[in-house]
């Protein structure tokens, strides 16, 4: 992947990050919230830490020292 679309592919995801945590914290404040629900919500926001993780890697050049 050239740089280009790997900048485009973490906005997309760091927004999609940022949307999971309104919703999460949405959901959390609401009676009788699903439990279940929010579990696979922050699941998701994990998952995509974790590919923002591994893009970010993949813009910052190796340094051997």
């Amino acid at each position: 992947m050239d740089q280009g679309v790997i900048a485009q592919r973490l906005a997309t995801l760091r927004s999609e990050h940022r949307d999971l945590d309104s919703a999460i914290a949405a959901l959390g404040e609401a009676a009788g919230a699903d439990e279940l629900q929010l579990a696979r919500l922050k699941k998701r926001k994990l998952r995509l830490r974790d590919e923002i993780t591994l893009l970010e890697d993949q813009l910052i050049p190796d340094i051997i020292a």
